[in-house]
């Protein structure tokens, strides 16, 4: 089959979807991917894949109709050109404008399957995300005219579907899995002796305001206090653009306030956690599950994050990692508290961490059901059947049993 993927950074591809896009190429299919911006280093990576590389410009963050609407038509040109039997598409532009685009599409002849990987609701429905309520409402209309033919809709968390047919994104009746996130390489991201002397709390993230990234200076300012020897870095690309964005200016503002290592974006974060302690992600955007906590995991890291949707997910509370509120800095410095009081959870911790991405997240298990419920497998037999069912299983009791658990930590 001939698969048209749909996203919003080229950066991506390889990063977060590689793993898919190979798994895809291996089943003997055809696949091109289209990202709005051009990343010499990652179309050289996709080229080495087989998968070709398409530019569809948009504009990420912004709400200008007369640019959307040209994205819309540059994705309807696309998918009449290339004649794909399936259109996937990940993030909120790309799942929105490329879902109305193959339904038009579909109108001239060739009726390709669409099905959008909504990794989260994202930044329109954040808490205190910047945007009004009627916007909101329109980005929700425009979800559910772009997922009304959809074959299937994926998400990342328990949350998702109750939100999205609360938000009149999509019917009960809509097609709506439940999978793993993205998947974590346990090849890539192997697991590693954590630092204990000191301890080092780690945050990787986009620099934006709900990602926690404020609550994160200010624990990190009250742990201090008291535990002088911590050390606290965090690792993400200033955003300009998006209305809770950092900038890079302003990083460099804070780092000097509040005597936080702020390092810019990398290619490459497992240096960054082979040399950390605790992974700790504040964020109150909207997520579908991070894949930083993943990555976390299979580092053998305990997680720290917060008691919301996504984020809580991959964690048992007191066994891997630590829940803490939104928008709490002092919950939050608690649960870093316990860490630097006793030392030894560190590694008690990563291991369960550790065991919870074998079991649950390894991205060969999240691929095979990816592929599974899209018709992609070469061997679609009864065993890989089973396998499928039997993972998402694991996925609904491992989550069942995060939602109730919660650990005195002020969580």
């Amino acid at each position: 089959m001939k698969i048209l993927v749909l996203s919003s950074l080229a950066y991506s591809l390889v990063n977060f979807r590689g793993d898919l896009l190979k798994a895809m190429i291996d089943n003997g299919h055809s696949v091109t991917a289209c990202a709005p911006d051009r990343d010499t280093e990652t179309e050289e990576k996709l080229a080495a894949m087989g998968v070709e590389f398409r530019r569809t410009p948009m504009q990420r963050t912004g709400t200008n109709i007369l640019s959307d609407l040209g994205l819309m038509l540059d994705y309807v040109r696309l998918v009449r050109r290339e004649k794909p039997d399936i259109v996937l598409a990940y993030t909120q532009k790309p799942i929105i404008y490329g879902g109305i685009a193959t339904r038009i599409a579909s109108f001239a002849g060739r009726k390709p399957k669409f099905f959008a990987l909504m990794s989260g609701l994202g930044q329109v429905f954040s808490i205190d995300g910047g945007y009004s309520s009627g916007l909101r409402m329109a980005v929700a209309r425009l979800y559910r005219a772009a997922l009304t033919r959809a074959q299937a809709t994926f998400v990342f968390n328990a949350d998702d579907r109750k939100d999205m047919i609360d938000l009149g994104i999509v019917d009960r009746q809509h097609r709506v899995i439940q999978v793993p996130g993205s998947g974590v390489s346990l090849t890539r991201f192997s697991a590693s002796d954590p630092v204990t002397r000191p301890i080092r709390f780690l945050m990787i993230g986009r620099l934006m305001r709900n990602k926690g990234i404020i609550e994160f200076l200010e624990a990190s300012r009250i742990v201090r206090k008291q535990y002088p020897a911590c050390q606290f870095q965090i690792v993400g690309r200033s955003e300009d653009e998006n209305p809770a964005g950092i900038s890079r200016e302003e990083s460099e503002r804070l780092a000097v306030e509040y005597e936080v290592e702020f390092v810019p974006g990398t290619n490459d974060v497992r240096p960054y956690l082979a040399d950390s302690s605790v992974f700790v992600l504040p964020s109150y955007y909207r997520e579908g599950l991070p894949r930083t906590i993943l990555e976390a995991l299979a580092s053998a890291r305990p997680v720290i994050t917060t008691d919301l949707p996504g984020c809580r997910d991959a964690i048992e509370n007191g066994v891997n990692g630590l829940l803490v509120q939104p928008r709490d800095a002092q919950d939050l410095a608690r649960a870093m508290q316990q860490f630097a009081e006793e030392p030894e959870l560190v590694e008690a911790m990563g291991t369960a961490s550790l065991e919870v991405a074998r079991k649950t997240y390894d991205v060969n298990l999240v691929n095979r059901q990816l592929l599974g419920e899209m018709g992609l497998l070469r061997n679609r037999d009864k065993s890989g059947a089973v396998e499928r069912t039997a993972n998402a299983n694991s996925i609904a009791t491992a989550q069942g049993s995060h939602s109730h658990l919660r650990a005195s930590t002020g969580a």
